[in-house]
């Protein structure tokens, strides 16, 4: 089994993941206010939370606050590129908390870890893209009785598990997490806008304005890393295929082309679909000198890097976190983060920022408490959150954040809720 980060790596650098986690900590109020609750009442007593996560220091604070409340949390990442070692060494010190991830692990050394996560046979799963729940349903079905339920994330992981369930294939209830307002209007918009943009442009010091950037999909993500953009004064394509989709960013005054078209348009691509072969061979044909092409989507199959390497003639490194392909023509694309997720995979990623992952993980958080309180209510399959537990993480950001709301007389309540009032 693969043992533990600090049995692999120097704890020369756990003092600076302490750090990195303390500022985090600073910005975090809604988990603050609910280690509060959890210390106390130590609701996780007894249970093991297996988690699959990007290893940064806002994860650390949610894996902190799990063991907190009374867990053993064995956690590793969810993609190779995107853990902080410093970090992942000040987590693995943490009372309660067994850290197996590490940056830059090949394939084989990653799925190890996520067994080794396994192996302390959790209850509950927290999970980023859905590998820890397909590892333990393809390999370890005898666990399947004892787990109570678990959490999904990201876009990709959900659409992954409703499929499971499609099949009738998902043996245990998870949330999607993705899906309810408080991580969907804030992570998936502010976030991915945010992030992805601020890691392209620290990784290649290049600026936004008067830049052509094409946006792969429309949904929240895509949304955001369009908005964002535009905001930074850059040209904004949009690629879709979805008719719905394709109006919605009409009407919000972008540009709207198929990819074939946008690929001779394009200075920067951003894909944030979730699915393969956004961009293949007939696009890196069409495209001009110098594009910046980047993955905004969890998995590194938006970009065809396979086709890229076989029209290239040559590949180098450009600058740290950027591969240069050249073509037979001299012209240069140059991809990011190996088409990993940009936001989190270049040298120089953050991640998102800390308030909007506060948000996140206070519902990462909730829905563990939901789970071992009442999972026998939930059936297996992918289940929305209860709107109470998402409105609970809304109120308390309102709170920590000195915010005052009206509330509905009794009056105009009873009117919304009623059919009988007419002209």
């Amino acid at each position: 089994m693969t043992t533990p980060i600090s049995d692999r790596l120097s704890g020369d650098i756990r003092a600076e993941g302490e750090r990195k986690m303390d500022w985090a900590r600073q910005h975090m109020p809604i988990l603050e206010a609910l280690r509060d609750q959890f210390t106390d009442q130590r609701p996780f007593e007894g249970e093991v939370i297996g988690m699959a996560m990007h290893v940064e220091a806002k994860t650390a604070i949610l894996a902190e606050l799990l063991a907190a409340g009374g867990a053993e949390v064995a956690i590793t990442g969810c993609n190779p590129l995107s853990t902080h070692d410093d970090v992942s060494l000040a987590l693995d010190a943490v009372d309660g908390v067994t850290c197996y991830a590490e940056r830059g692990v090949d394939d084989d050394a990653y799925y190890e870890a996520i067994e080794a996560v396994i192996g302390h046979d959790p209850t509950v799963t927290v999970d980023d893209g859905g590998d820890l729940v397909f590892a333990i349903h393809e390999d370890y079905p005898e666990l399947l009785d004892t787990i109570v339920g678990g959490c999904e994330e990201t876009t990709t992981g959900v659409h992954r598990l409703r499929a499971m369930a499609d099949d009738g294939a998902l043996e245990y209830p998870i949330f999607a997490v993705n899906d309810t307002p408080m991580k969907r209007l804030f992570d998936n918009v502010h976030g991915t806008g945010e992030s992805a943009l601020a890691s392209i442009a620290m990784t290649t010091n290049l600026s936004w304005a008067g830049k052509t950037v094409v946006v792969a999909g429309f949904g929240y993500c895509g949304k955001g890393v369009a908005r964002k953009a535009s905001g930074q004064n850059a040209d904004v394509v949009v690629t879709e295929v979805d008719s719905r989709r394709a109006l919605e960013a009409h009407m919000e005054g972008y540009t709207v082309l198929p990819m074939a078209d946008a690929a001779a348009e394009g200075d920067v691509f951003v894909t944030t679909t979730g699915n393969r072969d956004v961009i293949v061979g007939e696009h890196f044909e069409a495209m001009q000198d110098g594009v910046l092409l980047a993955n905004a989507g969890h998995f590194d199959v938006e970009i065809d890097l396979e086709a890229l390497g076989e029209l290239a003639v040559d590949t180098f490194e450009a600058r740290d976190g950027v591969r240069a392909y050249e073509m037979a023509d001299g012209r240069r694309l140059n991809v990011l983060a190996e088409g990993r997720l940009v936001n989190l995979a270049t040298p120089v990623s953050l991640g998102h920022p800390v308030e909007v992952m506060d948000q996140s993980f206070g519902v990462q958080a909730v829905c563990v408490r939901e789970l071992l309180e009442r999972g026998e209510e939930y059936g297996p399959g992918v289940h929305d959150v209860p709107d109470g537990l998402d409105r609970e993480v809304a109120e308390t950001k309102l709170a920590a954040e000195g915010i005052e709301i009206d509330e509905l007389s009794d009056a105009q309540a009873e009117y919304m809720s009623s059919w009988q009032h007419g002209t």
